[in-house]
């Protein structure tokens, strides 16, 4: 039984226990084991920052297959595993010919992880093609299933990090997918890399292009990938802050408009700046990376640093994408 918990941050954290279950009826035997204990279900750590060690269970979703369930006319829907990396199911729709997920590729985590956390990248949110969640019970082991609507998602976020937080694990994630062409290309520069028809793999490599050219790799330097949310601000403080600076980056969203927040960052002046061993990244500042042996305080205290920069100079609040634990 190992003991270290998995996150893409590389902080050096430990659980008191640490369990892998390898199907629901597994999942439910656990939580029947450790009943009474506190409970932490993780997917591969990519969007967690412990603020220490963990005193308490735990557990990591070691299921990881999909299967086609249903296809009706231009619709197929997937059920995908919890602990399938979520790239790997967007590379398999992909080579399927299949639109919906493309957009999200190479964004570090799995599949139970982008149904709680509503991941989102050029355009495009997990909720988007999500139809149900399948999840079990902590408290009793039962399953329950969420349609869409009751999942109540918004941006970077949904019920289970809301009023059900802790309180459901997710087993699977029903998706639906399209066999016609379906592109989102407006946002990131897309369309100028891959034309006004490409296929699923055209526009996943697009994709996998910018990231690698502006965020760094888990696999080299920790990172949490995006650290913060992007502001969205009523259009009068948009049309102030335009009146004061040239080509305000900005999308108009949810009767709103949104705000890159590594725009706001960079103009604060954050961009390669260092605290202790966290630094904001050199090549995109809505990153903070573990740079060289950074505790989870230097982390958090750069963060706060940085949120309390943009709201003295811009009037905007942003906040962490990231979790603490």
């Amino acid at each position: 039984m190992q003991n270290t918990i998995p996150n893409t941050f590389r902080m050096k954290v430990r659980a008191r226990v640490m369990e892998e279950y390898h199907s629901v009826e597994e999942l439910r035997m656990l939580l029947e084991k450790y009943r009474g204990e506190e409970i932490l279900a993780i997917g591969a750590g990519s969007n967690l920052l412990f603020r220490g060690d963990y005193d308490g269970v735990v557990l990591h979703s070691a299921m990881r297959r999909a299967r086609a369930l249903d296809e009706n006319g231009d619709e197929v829907l997937i059920e995908a595993e919890s602990g399938l990396v979520m790239d790997e199911l967007i590379a398999q729709l992909c080579d399927m010919g299949l639109w919906g997920l493309e957009n999200l590729s190479h964004i570090p985590g799995e599949v139970g992880a982008s149904a709680v956390q509503n991941v989102g990248a050029y355009g495009v949110e997990a909720k988007d093609a999500i139809v149900r969640v399948k999840t079990i019970a902590i408290a009793d082991g039962q399953e329950r299933v969420f349609e869409n609507a009751e999942c109540r998602y918004g941006y970077r976020d949904s019920i289970f990090k809301n009023e059900l937080k802790g309180q459901y694990i997710v087993t699977s994630v029903v998706y639906r997918l399209w066999k016609t062409p379906h592109p989102v290309l407006d946002y990131g520069h897309l369309r100028a890399a891959t034309g006004d028809t490409p296929t699923p793999n055209q526009v996943r490599e697009a994709v996998m292009q910018i990231r690698k050219q502006k965020l760094p790799e888990v696999s080299e330097i920790g990172s949490a990938g995006s650290f913060f949310k992007n502001p969205i601000v009523p259009r009068e403080v948009y049309e102030r802050i335009a009146a004061a600076y040239d080509k305000v980056p900005h999308f108009e969203q949810d009767g709103g408009v949104k705000i890159p927040a590594a725009w706001l960052i960079e103009q604060c002046g954050w961009k390669g700046k260092r605290l202790g061993g966290a630094q904001v990244y050199e090549k995109q500042p809505l990153v903070i990376v573990n740079a060289d042996q950074a505790t989870p305080e230097d982390v958090m205290t750069l963060a706060e640093q940085i949120c309390q920069s943009v709201r003295e100079k811009f009037g905007i609040s942003i906040s962490p994408e990231v979790n603490y634990i």
